[in-house]
């Protein structure tokens, strides 16, 4: 199995036009600066032996700083100028950044054989915006990597989110210059249902250890110069 070509074709088209300037893309929030209360979570209560899995990493603001908690961190991202910018952005090399279709069970294997087991996963804002045929198999990608020792943070937009970007789109300007570049690369956020990713983490049978509200910090504002936070949901699951 593999994503579709309109999927991988949307977003190799989104960080294709990408620079490497931090903040370019709606979501790429500093995680220092906004003091991301998700990652601390997994941070807190993963096994901080094991390595993690940056699932979506895109230009991998949030894989290096995993990097510095986690003995190894490797950021995994559909589309290769993602993993391109990623590598650019890591003089240092903090991380290692691979190109990988998560919905490709072999290729999810390999990964985690190359890891030597159980690894523990970061996921934010990945299933929302999935084609829905792929959604069980990223959840299952997840599973995959986490084994039986892993912790898995995922992190989703909700519905409200949806209906307050479809708002944003609306004034007479158009959306906002970030959120409009997603739109015109054909991206969908917010699309996925309310409740849809615990049930897709239970299916593969990982438990939901915690949950809770969280808004995701956004680098685009609003016309009056508010800064665009959505609302999303966070899940740490594991096998317990």
């Amino acid at each position: 199995m593999s994503v579709s070509e309109r999927y991988r074709n949307a977003w190799e088209g989104f960080w294709g036009a990408t620079s490497a300037a931090p903040g370019e893309a709606i979501w790429d929030s500093d995680p220092v600066l906004t003091d991301d209360p998700c990652l601390e979570l997994l941070a807190q209560h993963a096994d901080a032996t094991l390595p993690v899995v940056d699932v979506g990493c895109g230009n991998g603001t949030r894989t290096r700083w995993l990097a510095g908690r986690f003995p190894r961190a490797v950021g995994v991202d559909l589309s290769r100028a993602a993993v391109d910018l990623a590598r650019r952005a890591d003089p240092k090399g903090l991380a290692v950044y691979e190109q990988l279709d998560v919905v490709d069970a072999a290729a999810v294997s390999g990964l985690r054989a190359r890891l030597g087991g159980d690894s523990n996963v970061h996921m934010r804002g990945v299933l929302h915006q999935c084609d829905p045929q792929d959604r069980a198999l990223v959840a299952a990608a997840v599973a995959r990597t986490a084994g039986a020792r892993g912790r898995a943070l995922v992190v989703e937009l909700t519905r409200a989110a949806g209906a307050y970007l479809h708002h944003l789109t609306r004034p007479p300007a158009g959306p906002p210059p970030k959120l409009r570049r997603v739109l015109e690369h054909d991206l969908r956020p917010a699309d996925a249902p309310d409740g849809e990713a615990a049930r897709l983490l239970r299916a593969t049978g990982l438990q939901i250890l915690a949950e809770g509200e969280t808004a995701l910090v956004m680098t685009e504002h609003r016309a009056d110069g508010t800064r665009i936070d959505l609302p999303g949901h966070w899940f740490l699951a594991g096998r317990a």
